[in-house]
């Protein structure tokens, strides 16, 4: 069984990767967004109990969090596993994490600063099919247009620079303690997330190569 945990900075690339490589191994790809608005969506108690800190504006506690995650993990899809695609986020969910679940390998994506940047502050969006292009690396067809749907392309307000640089911080703050935890459990690999996708993809590959147990 596959248990895995992606950890990195926003812009590192751990989405893609996370997608491509759940596929390969036929395992769930699980990320906290899509698993809070699954919740809400079905209207669990859980999923209502979510819904509520969201609308006042507020972070979803830990436990709840780890809660939903646990219900996910019940259902019949994740019997090969499961990929954590940035999750947990700090150590006391790490901490919460394990008392129910294992996890095999743990992927640190590392990447300079000053790349996340140039990624993160050219990057636009569709608002309406959500497809990501980067005005340097994977621009559009058409300037300003998505190639899928004509849709003009955002700029989404958390892909400014004063934004960027916001989340960066609030990243380092919480994970440096969380990489120090899995380290010290033998558990974590890094792997450095610049180049294209195919490279990045084959660093991954060779990351968790020997995880299954």
């Amino acid at each position: 069984m596959h248990r895995i945990v992606f950890l990195g900075p926003p812009g590192a690339g751990k989405g893609t990767q996370a997608a491509e490589l759940a596929k390969a191994l036929g395992i769930v790809h699980l990320s906290t967004g899509d698993l809070l608005r699954a919740a809400v969506g079905q209207h669990s108690a859980l999923g209502l109990e979510a819904d509520g800190y969201m609308k006042a504006g507020r972070l979803v506690p830990d436990d709840l969090v780890v809660r939903i995650l646990q219900e996910r993990l019940d259902h019949p899809d994740t019997a090969e596993g499961f990929l954590l695609d940035g999750f947990p986020r700090n150590l006391a969910q790490a901490e919460l994490l394990e008392k129910f679940v294992p996890i095999g390998r743990v992927v640190a994506f590392e990447i300079p600063e000053e790349v996340l940047m140039e990624r993160l502050t050219r990057r636009r969006t569709c608002p309406a099919c959500h497809s990501i292009y980067n005005l340097a690396t994977a621009p559009p067809k058409v300037e300003g247009i998505c190639d899928h749907d004509g849709t003009p392309l955002v700029e989404r307000p958390d892909d400014r620079p004063e934004a960027v640089r916001t989340r960066l911080a609030v990243y380092l703050e919480q994970t440096a303690p969380l990489l120090r935890y899995y380290r010290d459990r033998g558990e974590l690999v890094t792997i450095d997330a610049r180049g294209d996708r195919a490279t990045v993809a084959a660093r991954v590959r060779a990351a968790v190569a020997d995880e299954a147990r």
